[in-house]
């Protein structure tokens, strides 16, 4: 399994603090691509809890948007404590996501891993450009997590069956679409239906794209719909 291949996402960060030490668990872990979406505080890089782990802050990106941040990797997570939510996308288990995701990585795959902010946790919108969603089996009673706590545990799942020399994770799938590819695909399918007159409300993107990713569209597939998109869209405009 590469770590050089899985890309931990955090996404609107509030507390530096939070954010050093999920570059503390990432180092422990030996995974050390942290990407920042609007980090709340531009101060982090200085966070004095990433003891040992400067080197990952300091070779942070930080991005405008889930989409910019997860774009070119081929399956993205995101984790959740589930709560009163009404989800929906397929919620996995830690041990079960977490086996996917190692045979993602072992296919030499990139995998984005997102975080959502101590205070609301990922978004409807952020969970669109989501394959499923992960979560910690934490107690119901108190199922949020620290956020530095939340990665330690999730990537010490991706690591702990590589340590005893054998590998629970299912043989790869089929190659998937790049995050970039199938965004592409929902806003091209969102302005065809923006020009046939079907879009209802400005939820309608996050609902297109939520249908793309339940796709699952390898790359070859993604081309073969964007050139039907296209031909409808200049149909459409021709008149």
């Amino acid at each position: 399994m590469s770590g050089e291949k899985l890309r931990v996402v955090l996404v609107a960060p509030r507390n530096p603090l939070n954010i050093g030490a999920a570059a503390r668990a990432m180092s422990n872990f030996g995974f050390f691509d942290l990407h920042l979406v609007n980090p709340y505080e531009v101060a982090f890089r200085e966070a004095r809890s990433a003891v040992h782990a400067g080197a990952v802050l300091e070779a942070a990106r930080e991005w405008g948007t889930v989409a910019e941040a997860t774009a070119g990797c081929k399956l993205v997570v995101g984790t959740t404590a589930v709560g009163h939510r009404e989800l929906k996308h397929t919620v996995r288990r830690l041990e079960a996501g977490g086996a996917l995701i190692r045979a993602a990585l072992a296919a030499e795959e990139p995998v984005a891993l997102l975080f959502g902010s101590e205070k609301f946790g990922l978004s409807n919108e952020d969970m669109s450009h989501c394959h499923w969603l992960m979560r910690i089996p934490a107690r119901e009673e108190h199922g949020s997590m620290n956020l530095g706590q939340a990665v330690a545990v999730c990537l010490y799942e991706l690591i702990r069956m590589e340590t005893g020399g054998v590998s629970m994770a299912p043989a790869p799938g089929k190659k998937l679409a790049d995050a970039a590819m199938v965004e592409r695909v929902a806003d091209l399918l969102t302005e065809a239906l923006n020009e046939s007159g079907y879009v209802h409300s400005d939820s309608t993107p996050v609902k297109v794209r939520r249908l793309v990713m339940r796709m699952g569209l390898g790359p070859h597939d993604a081309e073969v719909l964007l050139g039907m998109v296209r031909q409808v869209l200049w149909k459409v405009r021709k008149g």
